[in-house]
C-alpha cells in the first residue's frame, strides 16, 4: 500500500514538509460544489502554480467519474491526475469504480479509495474493503462519529490497516466535533501506527467561527499543531482551541524537519473545497 510519505513528495518550490501535499482538492463537494470543467482547471492551474508543492490528490465522487474523464479527454492532462475515488454508490459499487480509473490510466491515477463505514465497522465489512481496494491504493474508511462506539470503530478501522477519516464539520452543527472528541481521535490514532485523513469545515488554517452560520470551524494549523504535541505528550486540546494564529504558526514553523515529518506520518491530509483559501492563509502566516 502508498505511503502518506509518497503522497507528500516534495514540490518544486521546495514545499515545507510540514505542508507538502497537505491539501486534497474538494472542489466538486458542498460547499463549494464546483462545475467539473471548473474544478478541473482549478486543479490543473494549482499543480503548475507557485505552490503546487501543497497541492494533494484530487477528489471525484464514484457516482461522477463517467464526467470527470468526458472533461478529462477534453483537456488532455500533460500527466494522469492522482486521484481519490470517494465512494457514494455503496461498497459493491468498488470494484466497478476502481475497474473504469484503471482503464483510463492516461487520465487517472488511483491513489486513494475514501468511503464511510456503516454504523457497525466489523471485519466482515473491512475485509470486503481490502478484497475491492487494490494493495497499491490507500484505503481511508470514515467511521460515524458519536460515543464510546465511533472510538472503537475507529481503532478496528486502525487494525484492519485502512486510514480513519475524520470529519471536521459540514452543513450542520452536529457535524463539527467537539475539541474534547477531536483530542480522543487524536490520542487514538497517534498511538495506532497509522495515518488518517480529515475531511470538510478546516476551511482555514486557524479556529473561527463563520459569521453567516454561527458554526465555529477547526483549523488545519491547530490541527497539525495538536498532532505534533500528541507525539510529543504536549497539551492537544489548548493547541485545537487556540485562536492565536501568530502562536500557532511560529510553534509550527518551530518543528524539525524530523519533527514534521512524523506529523504528516499521522496527519497525512484534508480535503478542502479551495485550494486559494489555505495557501493564502499560509502565505500570510508565513509558513510558505
Amino acid at each position: 500500500m502508498s505511503s502518506a510519505f509518497e503522497l507528500r513528495a516534495p514540490g518544486p518550490r521546495g514545499t515545507p514538509p510540514l505542508l507538502a501535499r497537505l491539501v486534497d482538492d474538494a472542489a466538486l463537494f458542498p460547499p463549494g460544489n464546483a462545475a467539473m470543467p471548473d474544478a478541473i482547471r482549478g486543479h490543473l492551474d494549482a499543480r503548475a502554480g507557485e505552490w503546487a508543492g501543497a497541492v494533494g490528490l484530487f477528489l471525484c465522487p464514484a457516482s461522477r467519474l463517467a464526467e470527470l474523464i468526458t472533461e478529462l479527454i477534453k483537456v488532455k492532462p500533460v500527466k494522469p491526475i492522482a486521484l481519490s475515488l470517494v465512494i457514494d454508490t455503496g461498497l459493491g459499487g468498488v470494484p466497478k469504480a476502481v475497474s473504469i480509473v484503471e482503464s483510463r490510466s492516461e487520465l487517472l491515477a488511483l491513489r486513494m479509495v475514501e468511503m464511510p463505514a456503516p454504523s457497525d465497522v466489523d471485519e466482515v465489512w473491512l475485509e470486503r474493503v481490502s478484497e475491492f481496494v487494490p494493495e497499491d491504493v490507500i484505503r481511508v474508511v470514515e467511521p460515524r462519529r458519536g460515543g464510546a462506539e465511533w472510538l472503537d470503530g475507529v481503532r478496528r478501522v486502525i487494525e484492519h490497516g485502512s486510514w480513519p477519516k475524520l470529519r471536521c464539520g459540514g452543513l450542520s452543527k452536529e457535524n463539527f466535533p467537539s475539541v474534547d472528541e477531536v483530542a480522543d481521535f487524536l490520542a487514538v490514532v497517534s498511538g495506532g501506527g497509522v495515518a488518517f485523513k480529515a475531511t470538510a469545515g478546516l476551511h482555514h488554517a486557524v479556529r473561527h467561527t463563520d459569521p453567516a452560520t454561527g458554526f465555529t470551524h477547526h483549523g488545519f494549523l491547530n490541527l497539525l499543531v495538536a498532532t505534533a504535541r500528541s507525539l510529543s505528550g504536549g497539551d492537544v486540546r489548548e493547541a485545537l482551541s487556540s485562536t492565536d494564529a501568530v502562536a500557532l504558526g511560529e510553534e509550527a514553523d518551530a518543528l524539525s524537519d524530523q519533527a514534521a515529518h512524523a506529523v504528516r506520518g499521522v496527519f497525512a491530509s484534508y480535503g478542502s473545497c479551495s485550494l486559494d483559501e489555505p495557501i493564502a492563509d499560509l502565505e500570510e502566516l508565513g509558513l510558505l
